[in-house]
């Protein structure tokens, strides 16, 4: 960003686009995370060794799959959507109470330790707040035992600024059934499984995949361009008049949201 600044470029960063209405339509991490949410359940069933729907058959019964989602933002409600269209029995879990609504309107489960600091844990700009070591000592005592169960885990959880959090340890691993498939989309922020690896699928020693793939809306590319480009139109037309050209307005609440650098100085509060 500095770099931005002392060669005297005007650098807008598309990932701090502000959460309102009229900014919806140039939500770059929406667009790419409903996307990655999508190709992770597509990539879990093709890791995972059966099939995701009940099967009733002469030969016999197919059991359906299990799927837990793990943060529900704009990834886990697609991942969520997709994996109940595949035919798996979801459930998901998030530390904002509004979502619990939004998971039971797509045919999952809410799963949560739903306390008075649970009931808070949102901010005003709906991201996710970090929680007390105490809360997150209950939740996992909670998601041990649903993890158990399942197989297939797919992680979303992010915190704006901060490093991924860990949500399944190895403990959590090594107690699901061999062939079970996680895959953890914040890998590049650090990751919400112990164990995972940018880049990499690693089997653990009971048999459990950890699929770390980096720049997951990239494993969908045409659809991801498609979407990102259509955010980039969008963009210019705040940054650009039709009389007048490319005329930025930089006390538009949009460009003042996503602005780095300005007339050789470093302008956003995250790096100033």
């Amino acid at each position: 960003v500095k770099a931005y600044a002392e060669a005297g470029v005007n650098a807008f960063a598309m990932e701090f686009m502000p959460r309102i209405t009229r900014a919806q339509v140039m939500d770059v991490l929406s667009s790419q995370a409903n996307l990655a949410g999508y190709k992770a359940v597509v990539d879990a069933a093709s890791e995972y060794g059966r099939a995701f729907p009940m099967m009733m058959t002469a030969a016999g019964t197919v059991p359906p799959a299990r799927a837990f989602i793990m943060g529900v933002g704009v990834a886990g409600l697609q991942a969520i959507a997709t994996a109940k269209r595949l035919g798996a029995i979801v459930s998901a879990t998030d530390v904002r109470p509004a979502v619990k609504e939004q998971v039971q309107s797509l045919g999952g489960s809410f799963v949560a330790v739903e306390n008075d600091e649970f009931r808070q844990a949102e901010t005003a700009g709906g991201y996710a707040k970090e929680m007390s070591d105490d809360y997150k000592r209950q939740q996992a005592a909670l998601v041990a035992e649903h993890i158990k169960k399942q197989d297939l885990v797919i992680t979303t959880a992010l915190i704006p600024g901060r490093k991924a959090p860990i949500l399944v340890t190895a403990e959590h691993v090594a107690s699901m059934k061999p062939g079970s498939v996680l895959i953890d989309l914040a890998v590049e922020q650090g990751g919400n499984v112990e164990g995972s690896k940018l880049g990499e699928t690693v089997v653990t020693a009971n048999g459990v995949k950890i699929v770390g793939h980096a720049n997951y809306p990239s494993r969908i590319a045409e659809s991801a361009s498609l979407l990102y480009a259509k955010n980039l139109l969008a963009l210019l037309t705040v940054l650009h008049d039709k009389d007048k050209g490319v005329t930025v307005n930089w006390d538009d609440e949009i460009v003042k949201a996503i602005a780095l650098t300005r007339d050789g100085a470093v302008v956003h509060p995250a790096f100033a």
